[in-house]
């Protein structure tokens, strides 16, 4: 007390300036950052409104029920030069969504597989998958998918060899050529639903069934057959059901036609050229985050499951992939992230993606503004989609300390 009178003349504490009040500067840093982006986004606002009344143009989302008036290649689902431009953007957005999802599954996939084959102890495997890595890692992905489009695809043969082939072999139902992969499309007849319905019985009971196999081998140390069992719930089920149906599925096959194949099912070049080069390109990088991942498990772990008598082979897919999953996810995540972003460049080879589709409703109409919007909101959605569900992954394949 003495002391404190000594240096302030009375006994209550010296006052702090507001200045250096770190509670109060953490609120005003807050209150500016929050003044200039309401400040930033009103300015653009005004100046977009601004800019469209000189132009004597109206903003809104008005436009999407107009006639499209443009035919789409690719579509999933029905679409003519009748339909409006919303109705070409759900084709174009279902397309994006098509070729993402088939570009996440084979890039990780084959990351997968490149990934632990640079750890192989055999010398050329493991100098294959390097020199794969190097390659199109260090290739923008843009050239990649012109590697494909006009360097492999485009040297197909051509649909007129695929007539003469037809003539010496009548029986063949897959064709490949420089406008695409022809194959059989199915059509599915009345009593399809059940079977599609069984198929989703036996994955829930497969999921089901797994579990309660994991549960089983904790307690007591033996693992039921839960591969046979998943295989019959799967597949067995959904057979007999099919057969039960009275097989309601056919196919429709490719014929010849004037000057190209009608019928059937066609996956086009330009499909193609996107999807291998985004899965490989984007399988490059993956394979490096599975190394890294890989590495990061202690040595201990495997010498361990090989003192248990486990094979290599065991002790890689039992021992250290699972761990090495939890060092794999987050990184993993940004390439999904990636890939689905790139996507926009079908734009390159004429694939009817979201931005494709977007681009060509943008020169008809000019509501650029509006496009861009549609373009942003969409592609924030799958991305934050994409992120939560792979952070519950990831959460789900965290340690839990006991």
């Amino acid at each position: 007390m003495a002391l404190a009178d000594a240096r302030t003349g009375s006994g209550e504490p010296p006052k702090v300036s507001l200045l250096y009040n770190p509670a109060l500067r953490s609120v005003v840093y807050q209150v500016v950052t929050i003044v200039v982006i309401v400040g930033a986004v009103w300015y653009a606002w005004n100046n977009v409104v601004q800019n469209l009344a000189r132009a004597n143009m109206s903003a809104g989302f008005g436009f999407l029920n107009s006639r499209a008036g443009f035919d789409l290649a690719q579509t999933l689902i029905a679409y003519s030069s009748d339909s409006t431009y919303f109705r070409a953007l759900q084709v174009g957005l279902i397309n994006t969504l098509v070729v993402a999802a088939a570009g996440i599954v084979t890039a990780t996939i084959v990351g997968l597989l490149v990934g632990v084959g640079r750890l192989s102890h055999n010398w050329l495997i493991a100098r294959l998958c390097t020199v794969y890595v190097e390659i199109f890692r260090n290739i923008p992905p843009l050239l990649v998918i012109f590697f494909w489009y006009l360097g492999v695809l485009a040297l197909l043969p051509s649909i007129r060899t695929i007539f003469q082939h037809l003539k010496d072999d009548p029986d063949a139902i897959f064709f490949i050529s420089n406008r695409g992969i022809y194959m059989p499309a199915p059509v599915f007849g009345e009593g399809f639903g059940t079977v599609l319905a069984a198929f989703a019985i036996g994955i829930v009971a497969a999921i089901a069934f797994t579990i309660w196999g994991n549960a089983r081998q904790r307690a007591t140390g033996k693992r039921p057959p839960v591969l046979w069992g998943n295989l019959g719930l799967i597949v067995l089920f959904p057979l007999i059901v099919f057969v039960l149906m009275g097989s309601p599925l056919t196919f429709d096959y490719a014929v010849p036609g004037s000057f190209n194949m009608k019928g059937g099912m066609v996956i086009g070049p330009e499909f193609l050229a996107l999807y291998l080069a985004l899965s490989l390109y984007t399988a490059s990088f993956i394979a490096e985050i599975v190394r890294a991942g890989i590495r990061g498990v202690s040595k201990g772990q495997s010498e361990a499951a090989f003192a248990l008598g486990l094979r290599p082979g065991h002790t890689t897919r039992l021992v250290v992939l699972p761990q090495a999953l939890r060092i794999i996810i987050p990184p993993l995540t940004s390439q999904y992230l990636n890939l689905i972003k790139n996507s926009s460049l079908a734009v390159a080879v004429g694939y009817a993606d979201l931005v494709a589709v977007g681009g060509t409703i943008l020169n008809q109409s000019g509501k650029s503004i509006e496009i861009i919007s549609i373009w942003m909101l969409i592609y924030v959605s799958i991305s934050l989609i994409t992120s939560l569900l792979m952070n519950w992954f990831n959460a789900k394949m965290a340690l839990v300390e006991r």
